[in-house]
């Protein structure tokens, strides 16, 4: 069997509804606000600030900081437990290495830019939206950037590929489902986040990377968009 029609309707390659903003967070140095269908992610940046201890010092250039953090109320599933967990390290290294290729922190050595991610609501795309989210607010926090950082799922439902996988979909039971997480600088189509969860056919694959591109170039507008609707 191959998958007919999508549960909310859309096309194939139609993400859900997006929303963004930038400078939401009043005391933060930078802030951004990322949602995507049930999906909220707001992301407050602190620094350029000198980092502490001094060993971990770089006099050559800053170091970029990420904390994802998912709020116990935001699942779509089962409560999240508060603190620290595995998954919210491992979404927190792999939303640096994401953004790091855009960011030029060599005008500030010896200094730390922290990025704090909160995903108030989840529905599948959770990662994908808490880049997108930073990537405004470092926009917004006058870091040098060289382009944004835009970010969602392809993945396959039941034999058809589809951009941006909501929760419904991502626990498909009739069919193999795999989920590919990407983000992208939109100018180069460098591609600087890639993980894949499920199985996949190498042709699949293929086409779920290309089927992605426009929508993550569409993303990047959206952000673009949401920083000049502030200093407009």
């Amino acid at each position: 069997m191959t998958l007919k029609k999508r549960p909310d309707g859309r096309k194939f390659d139609q993400t859900r509804k997006v929303e963004a903003k930038a400078g939401v967070i009043k005391n933060a140095d930078g802030s951004g606000f990322f949602k995507i269908g049930n999906t909220s992610a707001y992301a407050a940046v602190y620094g350029p600030k000198e980092l502490f201890p001094r060993n971990k010092q770089d006099p050559k250039k800053g170091l970029l900081r990420c904390n994802y953090n998912m709020m116990p109320f935001s699942g779509a599933g089962d409560r999240v437990r508060p603190g620290p967990s595995r998954r919210s390290k491992e979404i927190s290294m792999v939303t640096q290495k994401a953004l790091l290729p855009v960011v030029d922190l060599s005008n500030c050595p010896n200094a730390v830019v922290d990025v704090f991610i909160e995903l108030t609501e989840t529905d599948a795309g959770s990662r994908c939206a808490g880049i997108c989210a930073a990537s405004i607010a470092l926009a917004d926090a006058g870091i040098t950037m060289k382009d944004m950082v835009s970010a969602v799922s392809a993945g396959i439902v039941d034999n058809q590929v589809l951009v941006d996988l909501d929760y419904q979909e991502e626990a498909y039971e009739t069919g193999d489902v795999a989920d590919i997480p990407v983000a992208m600088i939109p100018n180069t189509e460098e591609i600087t986040l890639l993980q894949m969860d499920g199985r996949i056919s190498k042709e699949d694959f293929k086409k779920a990377l290309e089927m992605v591109k426009q929508p993550l170039k569409d993303l990047a507008e959206i952000q673009r968009k949401a920083l000049k609707e502030k200093y407009k």
